[in-house]
């Protein structure tokens, strides 16, 4: 186990979640004050999940070639350029070059995504649930500072509201970039130097296990996105609650995805990824019912906190179920077309937040998750007993596992 790599991935992760709620909290708000049109107030968030998206695959294939530890560098300098131009764009009150930020945002995001499998691969296979959970866990301290740099920093520039808060961001990913100058090769890194390049895409599309899995990831991830991008509009534009209101909700929802960290990597390896992935799937129904019930700052924490819990499950569980689908060999191929359909899948649901919001209302919104559990829910209960699922506790996969 490389220690000093799971060191090193959680203090980033830390910060990358830092930016990110910080980026989720005030976007929209941002984006409805600079945007002429109010049902584009999302679209910077949808900027950031695409660029995501659009970024997946080329950012592992550079991976591939240029190695975890200079992908991830590179990446946070993105965020860097990213955050002062967003500062620039709020100085000159330019909508068009908040939409420039947020895309150079998203950059720096999908390689984000990547510290999870990083993490799977620098320890032994049967560890991964365990790794992956343990790196996200530092999304925890981004939960708590996250929402009180954007709540404390709206004024640190009087003249120019917010231009503060990402100055300071500027600076937490300048950190970050020499973080990563510190990070060894993945074990997967040394053991694929010289290896059989493996299958092909489409031979490891077709794997049942790896469907499902990004069902999973997809349908929490995009659930997520839509549900916490409507959150601050329903409750700050619609509603008239204040950005400290709105910045707990967020931040309990944050500490609602990342706190089960502590245990889920350990419930996966006793329970089974399956039972896991499921509950979550049932947690995220718990938030539309919840959402139903009215539009308190009550009804708002709980349906958030729900929605944090369902995530991390999905999220956790489909990234472990992955990695039974593919060898080392073939991780990137795998990695990048999971990320790209999940982000995808995310930056669709973040544009129809705001245009939701903005014809329909929460209500209409929170009936949205529905039909996607439901199929999510089934295809669990379908795949459960696929053979590949025993690689978890199979000892002569190890050397093969990502």
């Amino acid at each position: 186990m490389q220690l000093r790599n799971l060191i090193i991935l959680v203090f980033s992760q830390l910060i990358s979640a830092t930016g990110s709620i910080v980026f989720i909290t005030l976007g929209g708000i941002i984006g409805a004050t600079l945007a002429s049109d109010k049902a584009w107030a999302t679209l910077p968030i949808t900027m950031i999940v695409l660029a995501s998206a659009v970024t997946a695959i080329p950012a592992t294939m550079l991976m591939r070639k240029i190695g975890r530890a200079q992908g991830f560098a590179s990446a946070s300098l993105s965020a860097v350029l990213a955050v002062l131009i967003a500062a620039l764009a709020l100085w000159i009150v330019s909508f068009p070059l908040f939409l420039v930020a947020g895309l150079l945002f998203g950059i720096n995001l999908a390689f984000t995504q990547q510290y999870r499998y990083a993490a799977a691969e620098s320890v032994d296979s049967k560890y991964i649930p365990r790794a992956i959970s343990f790196v996200l866990v530092g999304s925890i301290g981004g939960a708590l500072i996250g929402p009180e740099i954007a709540i404390r920093g709206q004024h640190w520039i009087a003249d120019v509201p917010y231009s503060g808060v990402m100055l300071a961001l500027a600076c937490l990913y300048a950190l970050q970039s020499v973080l990563f100058l510190f990070l060894q090769k993945t074990r997967a890194e040394t053991a694929t130097q010289h290896a059989d390049p493996g299958r092909t895409l489409m031979e490891i599309v077709k794997q049942p296990v790896f469907i499902v899995a990004v069902l999973g990831g997809t349908a929490g991830y995009g659930l997520m996105t839509l549900i916490m991008t409507a959150t601050p509009l329903s409750m700050h534009i619609n509603d008239g609650y204040s950005v400290e209101q709105v910045g707990n909700v967020i931040r309990a929802h944050v500490l609602g995805m990342y706190v089960p960290s502590l245990v889920s990597g350990f419930l996966i390896e006793r329970l089974g990824v399956v039972r896991m992935m499921f509950v979550g799937a049932i947690a995220l129904i718990g938030t539309t019912i919840v959402g139903l019930q009215g539009q308190t700052v009550v009804h708002y924490w709980w349906a958030l906190v729900l929605l944090g819990i369902g995530w991390n499950f999905l999220y956790v569980g489909g990234t472990t179920m992955l990695t039974y689908s593919y060898t080392v060999t073939e991780r990137f191929r795998a990695q990048g077309c999971n990320e790209f359909l999940v982000f995808g899948t995310s930056a669709t649901a973040s544009l129809l937040a705001g245009t939701v919001m903005h014809f329909y209302g929460w209500n209409r919104l929170m009936w949205i998750p529905l039909p996607a559990l439901i199929v999510v829910c089934v295809a669990l209960v379908l795949v459960r007993k696929d053979k590949l699922l025993d690689r978890s506790s199979s000892s002569s996969d190890v050397k093969d596992m990502a």
